[in-house]
């Protein structure tokens, strides 16, 4: 009889053994996998397991129930501890004790749930006490994991745990937890299990695999608890099965002074400077580095202090990060004298060090090119480098003090001290700085909406300054001169008071925050910068272009390395003081002479525009986009407005009144712009084609060459581009007879309307090129109103009934579905169709490498997003 399989849940590891390897993210997470590597290369590993991803699926689509045959894997699995570290858990002598953490496959710092000395009770705290010969480290560990269980597993607030801490450090005459005797962690204990009685209903639970269960099944849940998803959304993480869970053996940094715990990077994660650079804490255990709650040490202060674990922990770390081929965040315990490396992970970086590790670890010969191109820089990197920072001349007599530069850039604001808060007054688009005594992974969505974030306790590894560095936030953390005060909502450096709604500034570079708000000034790319960039382009196969309105626009993204204009939106050139006063003498115009009259005055300001702009551009592609919003958007709103317009105009008042009433529309998006104005009024086509192709003409007679691209904007049927295109062909055959010579150019349309895409083939008969305007064919596609849906999209992100903001991530499932179907119906009509996007999408790199699998031959995007949409098409290239 043939009995099935079950299936794997439960991965070992240690004893220089494992089970897994670094490949095996997706099942393993990143933890899991990097402890699995690290055991088998031979690192001082503690003994553990690693139960899969898989398993928090099943958790989570069966309400709650464990897969068949996992209890039993887990029991197996702490045995297999037991016998590498020679403890057993719940053991009265020499009791085994549990970290239980989470490990997703990618990264998600501080984002989900951690249960710490996991075993202990009151017998089997007699028996730590005894093994370590260490009563106090025994309680010490004691209350502290009463209070993570209940706080995690058990869901009571963990201020309620402070409080009785706070008390009784308040009878005692104490300031520090260090000063509190055995005697008092006993009563401490006694204190934190009343309160887990008063909030639960029940008492501490004894059973050790009890214990172990329900915080299996704490971190299981924390994968769709509220901070989890909402860094998933912030982040775009999207297909995660779930997270694994690692199941330890617990190693002490707080056995004594002895024992120490830090957080260490292979090289510095602000500058890239190639030197060991971190913190640690003697006795004391991880969670107090990383929570801020108490200021660590700098990591060369271990060397004088414990030189042979410092030595041994320099050695572990240039291992780890040539075995990597990547920068290394590492966490370590020194327990009695002895090292262990708890966890190894790609650590976060600035853009700044980011690019600096590239290309040193390419120079230094630790990897190739095409791994710094393709692993060590990620597209947002690129996006901090452009952030701006503050006047070094700012430094004086509104200095409010100084901290720790946690992260780069600069940032002005006005003060909030609560996340929520920071939600509330971001939406309405004003600039927040988020200031705590320290955050915690429930404000990761004040951090997301902060331009900054300030805090008065933590250090350069604590919660704000990860997170910070991670999403290219700047951040001051650990500044000391401040006194925050959440009752009052203000803080003081003692001399003077902010209060929320105040102004500060803060640079994240230099760790200085400033009264008020301060000038900044714009960052300038270096060597590496521009050979980094050299590396990227030598990968790249799909083009970048720009969107770009204004010469020095134009200029600014060349010098970013774009390969051409992808948009150039012509109505942005009618709004200096002479030109909407010719613009609208067009619009009120009742003939068609009257209007050519008005269009002939607007010619010479459209034709000096493009000569500008195809001269900045000398050589590239250029596409120009006709005319495209409804002509009220260029008349008044207001009656005193609409009264001083029309004396203006030398016109009525009540017959301009008359006239901004009959061109107000219900639906603009849907109204009488686009195509559709050059189909009615043919000589704004013909006016706006005669100043491109005439600047085309001047810089050909100055020997600069240009490629126009005149696109025809909103086109939803072949007869509407057709019409048009006739209109564009007859304008320039009329003044190349003129002329007596020709200029090249190209015509094409934007698609922007779904008919557009199902018709793609009929109307690449015509058209030369194609151009996707995600904006509007997301409006169209969704229904939703680019204006309007803000009021719903943050809920539907929420709810998870939308995975990212269609307006920023591409939808590939419906609109990536119409880009796709379109191009591919345009190329089989056109076999050398040129295809391109240039909506918002342009420049985000989800999106930059879904244009590249289905072919598009460039995506354009604002000047500043050029660097970051070279390296996203370059890594799709390497990846795909």
């Amino acid at each position: 009889m043939i009995t099935d399989v079950l299936q794997k849940h439960v991965y070992v590891f240690g004893a220089g053994e494992a089970e897994g390897n670094r490949k095996m993210k997706k099942l393993l997470g990143g933890k899991g996998a990097n402890l699995a590597e690290m055991s088998a290369i031979g690192l001082p590993v503690p003994a553990g397991i690693t139960i899969s991803t898989e398993s928090c699926r099943y958790y989570e689509e069966n309400e709650g129930k464990w897969p068949e045959g996992l209890r039993e894997q887990i029991r197996s699995g702490v045995k297999h501890i037991e016998l590498i570290m020679g403890m057993k858990l719940g053991d009265l002598h020499h009791p085994l004790l549990l970290s239980v953490r989470s490990g997703a496959a990618l990264s998600m710092p501080g984002m989900m749930d951690t249960v710490l000395n996991l075993g202990l009770n009151d017998d089997t705290v007699a028996g730590l006490a005894s093994h370590t010969a260490n009563e106090r480290f025994a309680f010490d560990s004691y209350r502290r994991f009463i209070d993570m269980f209940g706080n995690v597993v058990m869901g009571i607030p963990h201020d309620k745990f402070e409080v009785a801490i706070e008390n009784l450090k308040k009878s005692r005459g104490v300031e520090d937890d260090t000063e509190l005797t055995t005697e008092d962690l006993k009563e401490l204990v006694d204190r934190y299990k009343a309160v887990y009685r008063n909030e639960t209903g029940y008492m501490f639970p004894a059973d050790p695999y009890e214990q172990l269960d329900l915080s299996i099944n704490a971190v299981f849940n924390s994968w769709m608890g509220d901070r989890a998803r909402k860094y998933r959304q912030i982040n775009h993480i999207t297909g995660l099965l779930g997270t694994a869970v690692n199941v330890q053996a617990m190693v002490f940094g707080n056995m004594g002074d002895d024992s120490a715990t830090g957080v260490c990077f292979t090289r510095n994660p602000s500058n890239g400077e190639n030197k060991l650079y971190g913190e640690f804490l003697i006795n004391a255990q991880g969670e107090d580095v990383v929570a801020g709650i108490r200021t660590p040490k700098d990591i060369d202060l271990l060397e004088k202090e414990m030189p042979e674990d410092f030595k041994l922990l320099n050695e572990l770390t240039q291992k780890l990060e040539k075995h990597y081929g990547n920068m290394q965040d590492i966490e370590f315990t020194i327990q009695k004298g002895k090292l262990w490396i708890l966890q190894t992970r790609n650590g976060k970086r600035t853009g700044q060090a980011a690019v600096k590790i590239a290309v040193d670890m390419v120079n230094e010969g630790l990897i190739t090119e095409k791994e710094a191109v393709k692993n060590l820089v990620e597209p947002n990197h690129l996006d901090q480098l452009l952030h701006p920072q503050i006047d070094k001349s700012a430094d004086g007599d509104s200095t409010l003090g100084k901290g720790l530069p946690a992260s780069p850039g600069a940032a002005v604001g006005t003060v909030v001290f609560s996340s929520e808060k920071a939600e509330e007054i971001a939406e309405k688009g004003e600039p927040v700085i988020l200031v705590r005594i320290e955050t915690s992974p429930e404000d990761v969505g004040g951090m997301s909406a902060a331009e900054g974030i300030l805090t008065s306790r933590g250090g350069m590894t604590s919660h704000a300054a990860v997170v910070a560095r991670g999403w290219g936030k700047p951040c001051v953390a650990g500044c000391g001169d401040i006194i925050i005060n959440y009752e009052n909502l203000s803080f003081t450096n003692g001399d003077t008071t902010i209060r929320e709604g105040d102004w500060i500034s803060i640079d994240g570079t230099t760790g200085n925050v400033f009264a008020g708000q301060k000038e900044v000034i714009k960052p300038e790319m270096d060597e590496d910068f521009d050979t980094f960039m050299g590396w990227v382009d030598s990968y790249r196969d799909m083009m970048v272009r720009t969107n770009a309105d204004s010469p020095e626009d134009a200029q600014k993204a060349r010098d970013f390395g774009a390969e051409g204009i992808g948009l150039c939106r012509t109505e942005h050139m009618f709004f200096g003081e002479e030109r909407i006063k010719a613009i609208r003498k067009m619009i009120i115009s009742e003939s068609e002479i009257e209007r050519r009259e008005a269009l002939s005055k607007l010619l010479p300001y459209q034709r000096k525009d493009f000569y500008e702009i195809f001269k900045a551009m000398e050589g590239l592609p250029v596409t120009v986009r006709l005319l495209d919003p409804p002509l009220h958007e260029f008349l008044p709103d207001s009656k005193e407005e609409i009264y001083k317009v029309a004396d203006d105009l030398n016109v009525r008042p009540q017959h301009f009144i008359e006239i901004v009433r009959l061109l107000k529309e219900f639906n603009p998006m849907l109204g009488h712009r686009g195509c559709r104005l050059g189909i009615t009024y043919p000589e704004i086509t013909e006016m706006q084609t005669t100043a491109i192709l005439e600047a085309a003409y001047e810089l050909k007679k100055e020997g600069i060459a240009t490629i126009p691209e005149i696109m025809v904007p909103l086109v939803g049927t072949s007869q509407e581009f057709k019409s048009q295109k006739w209109v564009i062909d007859e304008t320039a055959e009329r003044l190349f007879k003129k002329w007596n010579d020709r200029v090249d150019y190209k015509v094409g349309t934007m698609i922007e309307i779904p008919r557009a895409a199902l018709i793609a083939d009929q109307i690449a008969k015509e058209a030369e090129f194609f151009s996707f305007g995600t904006n509007d064919l997301t409006q169209m596609t969704f229904g939703y109103s680019r204006d309007d849906a803000g009021k719903f999209l943050g809920e539907y992100l929420k709810q998870g009934i939308l995975q990212d903001d269609p307006f920023q991530v591409i939808d590939f499932e419906g609109v990536g579905q119409l880009i796709e179907m379109a191009t591919d119906r345009g190329r089989a009509m056109k076999s050398d169709l040129k295809v391109g996007i240039c909506g918002e999408h342009g420049g985000e790199p989800n999106s930059v490498a879904f244009c590249y699998q289905i072919g598009l031959n460039y995506v354009s995007c604002s000047p500043y997003r050029v660097p970051v949409a070279r390296l996203a098409a370059a890594q799709a290239t390497l990846k795909s």
